[in-house]
């Protein structure tokens, strides 16, 4: 794999659940090291446009030739806006990938789905859907689910964007412009 590969990173910005929307933020980088673009979108808190939003960015990004994966924060965007991870796959013919620095606790997310949401389980397909893998880093383990590679690919993908740390550099880069954004100064772990 190319040092150099073109990633695109995707967070949100942070949110009050009063809020009615959200930002989402876009970067295209290539590998970890250069930043060539970055993508903004509006996205309903706790709505189901998740994956729509995720689509119209790589879409109509300029990039959308040269991306060789989507790397998302979390299966989530917007709360428990859900991202259907095989229907951006399907949809982009790009590898998409799910990060998160913790381990999910599906039980409590469960629960909350079951609270709040009257289609609850609908996103909880979404969430539960594929394999949860553990990758070992150099500090702490992150969690990663994948489509439309294997798991040595998804490592290599990983290693090859992640700086320092254990998060890859273009969603870092993506959660310290959503959080500027939104609170004037970025702060916090993606």
């Amino acid at each position: 794999m190319k040092q150099q590969i073109r990633l695109l990173g995707i967070d949100d910005s942070p949110f009050k659940f009063t809020d009615k929307q959200g930002i989402v933020i876009g970067v295209v980088m290539r590998g970890g090291e250069y930043l060539e673009c970055v993508l903004r979108r509006h996205i309903t808190i706790d709505g189901n446009d998740a994956t729509f939003v995720c689509k119209d960015m790589i879409k109509k990004t300029k990039h959308r030739e040269q991306l060789k994966a989507v790397l998302l924060d979390g299966v989530a965007l917007g709360g428990f806006n859900v991202v259907d991870i095989e229907d951006l796959y399907n949809y982009t013919n790009i590898p998409v990938l799910t990060i998160t620095r913790d381990k999910p606790d599906f039980d409590k997310i469960k629960l909350a789905l079951k609270k709040n949401f009257d289609d609850w389980d609908v996103r909880w397909g979404l969430i539960s859907k594929g394999k949860l893998h553990e990758i070992k880093t150099s500090h702490n383990p992150i969690y990663v689910k994948f489509i439309g590679i294997d798991i040595e690919e998804a490592k290599e993908i990983i290693k090859l964007s992640t700086i320092r740390g254990v998060i890859p550099e273009p969603i870092r880069v993506a959660h310290l412009i959503a959080s500027g954004i939104t609170r004037g100064e970025s702060y916090g772990n993606a």
